[in-house]
């Protein structure tokens, strides 16, 4: 018994943070990658006016502690056997603190506050830009730089932090006064994290967040001082950014008891591809949660994209450093809850048994554009809808539409990406809790024509920063040891039959007029909000 408890204690793992849009989650992974503990606490977001939406950061801070004590306790081990810590957060979520007192001057502004729409709108119609659009084009027409060409295409967004950055400048005369002093931190989450973590010793973030701010240039690898001067940020503000598996201090043995080594810091996104295994050029990852991400692995160099695919860091490991081309379509997992809470069906485990039960949608289009269309078609403008209602139409029709537009938004974005990046594809894996819906997932394959694996986890970007905290620490060794711990649920191959062959790319001719259809229906949702 006494041997059995020596080897209990000596065993060690890694602990992973993954602070999402409407959760924090945290598992205690063991050597074979299973998940022995975890907990969870839900992420209130506040909504202080129309269009701005805001997080607590003593709530966050609050339910970090919540989760990683929770997580070791439910595993049954000692913080003494968590070897490295490893934290994963939403993207483009920040705030602003004095960094002698660690206070925030605000709370968290995320990824989808509206409170700088009006700015990005005029800023992306001023002559300026016009101005810097010309030039690149010019540039790139004597350099054939992609660099240029980028630019010559740059439009900002409000899922960038630029603006809403720009915003809190003019608008917080105490931000305003601690960048005069030399007083002022700027940080997404995990940046902010760090520096609570560490009680203020460390101000750092890694390339993969950086690259997700939209003020980062992925080309130099640094800020760039071009777009801070272009819209009056203070490069002094900033965090140093550092690779994604990096030794970022560890936590006050204050915090938890004991010093836990943090060992990687990762957007959540890419967490997901690493957590995916996607290590090789022309891997795919598609993420459906609230919204579907779609990535590519692009290599040594970064994608220049003129359909609205985005150039990201995905990671730096060593002098490593990969890059990803994603693509996003914003209301997935929105469309299906929104459906739930009109009651259209219960359980969203029964959508896809409701799907299949009838044998198509009866004409039934759904336009999942709650917040806008995304790439390829870039309308903030478009409405949401069904089309093609009639007295037969059942509840059952509707589902299986708005299922139906989720594989569709899948087509689109990967006929985006076949055609802009010219790199053939060698895998693609689906997770993200829309994953789990077998009807989206076998359309998805039909549409691709191709084989899509759905691994056993849906919450990858928790086991992806886990992946990088353990390699750094020599708990994993290789990546090749990571790809045998990789478990797939379920592999859905593309259904087989003649008149598969109409459609392009594709062996699912049945839904040429369908998807037809479906696209009519886009053209029809899009400019709807259209002010004069």
């Amino acid at each position: 018994m006494g041997s059995q408890r020596n080897v209990l204690r000596r065993e060690s793992f890694i602990l992973s943070v993954d602070v999402g849009t409407t959760s924090i989650r945290c598992h205690v992974y063991d050597k074979e990658a299973k998940i022995r503990g975890s907990c969870s606490a839900k992420i209130h977001l506040l909504y202080p006016e129309v269009g701005h939406v805001e997080m607590d950061p003593d709530a966050l801070w609050e339910g970090f502690i919540t989760v990683v004590t929770g997580a070791v306790q439910d595993a049954g081990v000692q913080m003494r056997q968590i070897e490295a810590l490893g934290i994963s957060t939403q993207r483009a979520t920040f705030t602003t603190w004095d960094r002698t007192t660690g206070v925030p001057f605000h709370n968290f502004i995320t990824w989808q506050d509206q409170r700088a729409a009006d700015l990005v709108r005029s800023w992306n119609r001023s002559c300026t830009m016009k101005a810097i659009h010309g030039l690149m084009k010019v540039l790139y027409f004597l350099t054939r730089q992609k660099r240029s060409l980028a630019a010559s295409l740059i439009i900002f967004s409000t899922q960038h932090v630029t603006f809403r950055l720009v915003w809190v400048l003019t608008h917080y005369k105490q931000v305003h006064q601690a960048i005069t002093e030399g007083n002022c931190c700027f940080g997404t989450i995990d940046s902010w994290l760090l520096f609570k973590l560490t009680k203020g010793r460390v101000h750092a973030t890694d390339f993969s967040n950086a690259s997700t701010t939209g003020i980062f240039d992925s080309y130099q690898m640094c800020w760039s001082g071009f777009l801070s001067t272009l819209v009056s940020l203070p490069l002094s503000i900033f965090p140093k950014v550092e690779n994604t598996g990096c030794d970022f201090g560890s936590t006050d043995p204050s915090i938890f008891g004991v010093s836990i080594p943090i060992m990687s810091v990762m957007a959540d996104q890419q967490a997901a591809m690493f957590g995916e295994c996607c290590f090789d050029v022309g891997d795919v990852k598609i993420t459906m949660g609230t919204g579907t991400f779609m990535d590519i692995n692009t290599g040594s160099k970064p994608h220049t994209s003129v359909a609205g695919l985005y150039p990201l860091v995905g990671w730096k490991i060593g002098p490593e450093v990969v890059y990803l081309a994603e693509g996003n379509s914003a209301d997935t997992g929105t469309a299906i809850k929104w459906a739930q809470e009109l009651e259209l069906f219960s359980d969203v485990q029964g959508t896809s048994a409701m799907a299949y039960s009838v044998s198509d949608s009866d004409g039934v289009c759904f336009v999942p554009s709650f917040s806008g269309l995304q790439a390829p078609l870039n309308d903030p403008k478009a409405c949401a809808s069904f089309m093609g209602l009639k007295p037969s139409t059942t509840k059952s029709h509707l589902v299986r539409a708005i299922l139906e537009s989720v594989a569709f938004r899948n087509k689109q974005l990967y006929e985006v990406m076949l055609r802009e990046t010219h790199i053939p594809i060698t895998k693609i894996r689906m997770d993200g809790g829309v994953s789990s819906n077998d009807f989206v997932m076998q359309l998805t394959a039909d549409l691709f024509g191709r084989k899509v694996a759905r691994p056993q986890h849906h919450e990858m970007s928790c086991l992806g920063a886990a992946f990088v905290a353990g390699l750094e620490v020599g708990f994993w060794r290789t990546r090749d040891e990571l790809k045998k711990l990789q478990s797939t649920d379920k592999v859905f191959v593309p259904r087989e039959a003649p008149q598969f062959s109409h459609l392009p790319g594709s062996r699912n001719g049945e839904y040429l007029p369908v998807l037809q259809s479906w696209e009519r229906a886009l053209k029809r949702s899009m400019n709807w909000y259209n002010k004069t």
